[in-house]
């Protein structure tokens, strides 16, 4: 029965978060602009995040754990992009069978992107 899942992360700022993953990321915007509240897609995954003006980012512990079928191609094309990799989140081979690395937003979301090795 359960399709699809599109996670809701929070924002402080839209147009910085909608730059960050569509200018950085290669997402798309999805659907509608709202105010306070942003849609985007890349292949067939969707984020969605919300406004939260007083987040701290210090304090934000949003998370997100994408799939991917190119794990390396996806890396080396956001190192191409001098997107910055999470100090301890560079691609290597976890211990749990997935090939992973992660990286931070604007607001400290982490977003691991892993393929099964």
């Amino acid at each position: 029965m359960l399709t699809d899942i599109h996670p809701k992360l929070p924002m402080r700022n839209k147009a910085l978060t909608k730059a960050f993953y569509m200018d950085q990321l290669g997402f798309q915007q999805y659907g509608n602009d709202f105010e306070g509240y942003l849609m985007i897609q890349k292949d067939h995954i969707q984020i969605h995040f919300f406004e939260f003006k007083e987040l701290d980012p210090a304090e934000n512990y949003g998370q997100v754990y994408i799939r991917t079928n190119a794990i390396d191609r996806l890396y080396q094309s956001l190192l191409d992009r001098a997107v910055a990799i999470h100090p301890a989140g560079h691609l290597q081979v976890k211990p749990w069978g997935q090939k992973e690395f992660a990286l931070l937003d604007p607001d400290n979301n982490l977003l691991t992107f892993g393929q099964p090795v």
